[in-house]
């Protein structure tokens, strides 16, 4: 199926007109006879691509004492204090706010439950609740897998639609990113990627191009 994945991804590249901005190129999949009903056909599981999302995602981090240090060492903008919570819990447009622009986050594990009175109600609907980590954790390589992670899963409808890179990258290096989402359904459906249906690539605002 590699070479039906580069031409489908050369052509979603060719039909997208410029834009001002740099698009993110997705893939769509359909998955046939799968009851999502069912709780042991729904899966959800975080994948890091190979040559990772093509740019950085925003990463918030709570806690205090060293983990506070490495974040900042880091360059991470957003580090957040057990007083910084208490704050945000007071304010919530401030609290939705925060929770918008920033694409994931990593707690003290010891502060979870803080973060669950604070920011719970907020975070949790968006499926933004932190990673917890213990205080002493090495911070740069964990960052580092965040900023290629992505979440591949199926709950509502037996369909997947998830983002793989963006335009800049080579089409080798996209390609090799969908191969990676391809294993996760060899991983979790019966008969792996036997099972799908349809499959599509599309930039954030070009036209959809078939796999298969």
């Amino acid at each position: 199926m590699t070479q039906e994945i580069l031409e489908a991804v050369k052509e979603a590249k060719e039909q997208s007109k410029p834009r001002n901005f740099t698009q993110s190129i997705d893939i769509i999949i359909n998955i046939k006879d799968l009851d999502v009903k069912k709780p042991e056909n729904r899966f959800d599981e975080e994948v890091a691509l190979p040559n990772g999302r093509g740019k950085d995602i925003n990463i918030g981090v709570i806690g205090d004492g060293e983990l506070a240090v490495q974040a900042k060492n880091a360059g991470i903008d957003l580090v957040l204090s057990k007083e910084d919570l208490e704050e945000l819990g007071k304010d919530r447009k401030a609290a939705k706010k925060m929770a918008n622009i920033t694409d994931s986050f990593v707690a003290q594990a010891d502060m979870m439950p803080v973060v669950g009175r604070f920011l719970g109600p907020i975070l949790g609907p968006r499926k933004k609740m932190p990673k917890p980590v213990p205080a002493s954790v090495k911070l740069d390589p964990l960052l580092e897998r965040l900023q290629s992670t992505i979440k591949v899963g199926v709950k509502a409808q037996p369909s997947i639609q998830v983002l793989v890179g963006t335009q800049d990258m080579n089409d080798q290096a996209i390609a090799e990113n969908i191969e990676t989402v391809l294993a996760v359904l060899d991983r979790n459906l019966e008969k792996g990627r036997n099972q799908i249906k349809s499959m599509f690539i599309k930039t954030t605002m070009g036209s959809v191009v078939r796999v298969i």
